[in-house]
């Protein structure tokens, strides 16, 4: 099994609009990143679990779990030019950009904030506290997954 972030705005798509959709369950749309949307496509695989992280909001953070339940498969919206994530550039007989399907497990005890995050020594290696990574999805070793997990039930640094 393999342990992910993946980032989203609250106010775009945030943990509270997962947990309203049909079977906790939607399609994770619109990276358009290269090295993000291969490991979409290539490393994330059904069962795979994946922090939840509100980004570019007040407080960033992680605040819930999910899990992959559908592997890499062809990002539909970059198809239509109606949708916010079209890109001309991209042929579904050639697909550009993909998304896998995440389903809602549940919300974290507490938000873990990336400040806090960013004071512990076992997580210098996260992509998430080093400085420059601006990606939306990284992977996240299970040590690191461990960790941040028994934060929980700790009070915020």
């Amino acid at each position: 099994m393999n342990y992910w972030l993946m980032k989203s705005e609250p106010d775009v798509f945030g943990i509270d609009h997962l947990q309203k959709m049909p079977k906790k369950t939607d399609h994770w749309d619109g990276v358009r990143n290269y090295q993000a949307r291969n490991m979409m496509r290539d490393q994330m695989k059904k069962g795979d679990l994946v922090f939840f992280y509100h980004s570019n909001c007040a407080e960033p953070g992680i605040v819930g779990i999910m899990k992959v339940v559908r592997e890499g498969y062809p990002d539909h919206t970059a198809f239509d030019p109606s949708e916010k994530y079209y890109d001309p550039k991209s042929d579904p007989d050639n697909p550009r950009w993909y998304m896998v399907d995440v389903q809602y497990q549940r919300k974290t005890k507490r938000l873990i904030s990336l400040q806090e995050l960013k004071g512990y020594r076992e997580l210098e290696d996260c992509p998430l506290v080093r400085k420059g990574n601006r990606l939306s999805i990284m992977p996240i070793s299970k040590k690191q997954w461990d960790f941040i997990l028994k934060l929980e039930n700790r009070k915020a640094a």
